[in-house]
């Protein structure tokens, strides 16, 4: 690899700050959709309402880190055309999961009733699956594009 290509320190220390964020953020959703809603149906809505909008907004800066002008795809490109594919599958990726924190968060705009909690929770449960996923083949693609491991777990 041409070290012309090679991000800055800066430029990864930005991707590893909205890893973390997105680490932190994914982390609420999931205690939101965890916690017991029974008769509190609405109280659990709005918790799982307010996790899921920060948790798409924590997405959006790490689509913007990643995809923006001088993002981590762009340097990506640059320095290892053979990594086009896995570039084009993350960011495919990232249109369908904002598509899917945007329905979760309509979805959960007070008041959420008790016949709603199931199907929140397993949509919910899927899309940090997802997320999850996709943050391990973002690291994958880091690793392979640097040889630099930016975290698997912060």
């Amino acid at each position: 690899m041409d070290p012309t290509t090679q991000p800055t320190d800066s430029a990864l220390d930005a991707v590893r700050l909205r890893r973390a964020e997105l680490r932190e953020s994914i982390d609420a959703a999931e205690q939101a959709l965890a916690a017991p809603a029974g008769a509190r149906a609405v109280v659990w809505g709005e918790a799982v309402h307010e996790a899921f909008a920060a948790l798409a907004d924590d997405f959006a800066a790490h689509v913007e880190v990643t995809e923006g002008p001088g993002g981590l795809h762009q340097s990506i490109m640059a320095g290892d055309l053979r990594l086009a594919n896995a570039v084009a599958s993350l960011t495919a990726e990232h249109a369908s999961i904002a598509a899917e924190l945007a329905a979760l968060v309509s979805d959960t705009t007070p008041p959420v009733s008790p016949g709603d909690v199931a199907a929140i929770r397993e949509h919910g449960t899927r899309l940090l699956g997802q997320l999850v996923r996709h943050r391990q083949r973002g690291a994958d693609l880091v690793y392979e594009a640097y040889a630099t491991d930016i975290g698997g777990t912060d």
